[in-house]
């Protein structure tokens, strides 16, 4: 395999220190890194005590009754390593039922882990507990509701918070030696203090807030050396708008994707995140002392106007018509000797021959009495039907045709997958995903392992107005020859 990294190319996001980790410490189930936002695993173990709140929260600067967990957002996040036991006490302080989903996990979707079929009443606790396991990937993960008719709105109004296991990815040497930071991208609507609530054609698109922040911020500043290196870990929580970035005169090096890392860094000119989608990118510190902007650049998610009511939905959907400033890179002291890109990062093992093969056809269609729904092979979800029933310990190929109007990110849930081919033309990177785009009249293939754990989960777009509106269906994981 070519090393991208020696040609440089502009890449869609599939779609895509160690002391701190607290190992070798006595057992204490939660503990708080230096940053009281971050919650860290000691002793094989975490305790977390959650919150789902709505009232006034620090937004950019201001103040705005938002949902929240823990009165902030984005939430705290949660730090564990394979083999962790994690015990999460979550009340909901909301006036509306929720729920928890760990997104991109691989534990058991029923339960009390990650089962979004649950429903906790406003004014009630449940707790959470699962194992991850012993060979759970290094990676970027999230958690945000999944109450199926309330989740949009829920994670338009702040309900996200970043979800870390640490590994084998944290301790390649230079990647340990890299500068962390974060990147919660979320947009949002605020009115007056409050958040207005979406008109029926900002539903039906997907909504977009004017006020892009973050991790909360407007336009942070980010600190490098030069001569070092950049780990930037970057989430698209915003419920449909799209992040195609590109770092002012700064190639970025993707090192890992939704599932985890790659085999060795892919350098890339842009970055296109749709919602749901991670990724970790290297930043070199290569250039002048200086500083430099992280764009989000225009991006047309679709042409709402064709077949879509008469064009009610008028044209192009999605973004700004002009770059978008979303934060700065500047530059602030400099290594004697420099760091340099690391070699390898993963390892990405083929996935076998699939034994059996399917399609699924994203559209949209009116329905008497609903308005506008998307569907899945026609269908709109109903929790009491199983779409789909797969066999634990096999291998499948699925195709995702969008054959609607408007781009669809395609979310599995609790088993990630390897890209095959979109528009026809095979994958050339090996890589885990959960989530992919799927643009308007093309479609791509993925192979999936199914493994470990029994249960009904979901697939679903992660636009998540489209989610609530129909584009979902429950996956049954049998076991059995």
């Amino acid at each position: 395999m070519t090393k991208a990294k020696h040609s440089r190319r502009t890449f869609l996001a599939m779609g895509a220190g160690l002391a701190g980790l607290g190992l070798g410490l006595p057992a204490r189930a939660q503990t708080r890194a230096p940053d009281a936002d971050v919650l860290v695993s000691r002793g094989g173990a975490i305790e977390v005590d959650l919150e789902a709140r709505f009232g006034p929260t620090p937004l950019a600067g201001r103040s705005a009754r938002l949902f929240s967990y823990g009165g902030r957002v984005p939430g705290p996040r949660i730090e564990v390593r394979p083999g962790d036991e994690v015990t999460l006490r979550f009340s909901n302080a909301l006036p509306e039922p929720t729920n928890l989903h760990f997104h991109g996990l691989h534990v058991p979707p029923t339960g009390n882990a990650d089962n979004i079929f649950l429903e906790i009443p406003a004014g009630e606790r449940l707790t959470y507990r699962f194992k991850v396991p012993e060979n759970h990937p290094a990676g970027t993960f999230w958690y945000h509701p999944h109450l199926h008719g309330l989740v949009a709105k829920q994670v338009f109004l702040g309900m996200a918070g970043l979800f870390v296991v640490r590994g084998e990815l944290d301790q390649v040497p230079e990647v340990a030696a890299a500068r962390e930071q974060f990147a919660v991208l979320k947009d949002f609507e605020v009115a007056g203090g409050r958040v207005p609530p979406p008109s029926p054609m900002e539903f039906v698109r997907g909504r977009e807030g004017s006020l892009v922040t973050v991790n909360g911020e407007v336009e942070p500043e980010w600190s490098l050396e030069q001569g070092g290196l950049l780990r930037l870990r970057l989430l698209n929580a915003s419920t449909a708008r799209f992040y195609r970035l590109k770092l002012e005169d700064h190639p970025l090096y993707l090192i890992a994707t939704d599932g985890g890392a790659l085999e060795e860094p892919y350098e890339l000119d842009e970055l296109l995140l749709a919602p749901g989608e991670r990724a970790e990118v290297l930043v070199r510190g290569e250039r002048k002392p200086g500083r430099y902007t992280l764009w989000a650049l225009p991006y047309n998610r679709g042409n709402g106007g064709m077949g879509m009511g008469g064009g009610m939905m008028g044209g192009g959907v999605g973004g700004d018509a002009r770059p978008r400033p979303l934060a700065h890179l500047v530059y602030a002291g400099r290594r004697k000797t420099p760091l340099p890109l690391p070699e390898r990062t993963g390892r990405v093992p083929e996935l076998g021959a699939p034994v059996r093969r399917r399609r699924f056809v994203l559209g949209h269609s009116m329905r008497p009495g609903r308005g506008m729904v998307f569907t899945i092979n026609g269908q709109v979800f109903n929790p009491s039907r199983i779409d789909t029933p797969v066999r634990l310990g096999t291998v499948e190929e699925w195709e995702i045709a969008n054959m609607g109007v408007l781009d669809h990110p395609f979310h599995l849930h609790t088993n990630p997958f390897q890209i095959v081919s979109r528009g026809g033309r095979r994958e050339r990177l090996r890589a885990w995903k959960d989530t992919v785009l799927v643009p308007v009249r093309q479609s791509v293939r993925f192979r999936v392992a199914f493994e470990d754990f029994p249960g009904n989960a979901v697939y679903h777009c992660h636009i998540l107005e489209h989610e609530d509106l129909g584009m979902m269906g429950i996956v049954r994981f049998e076991e059995g020859a």
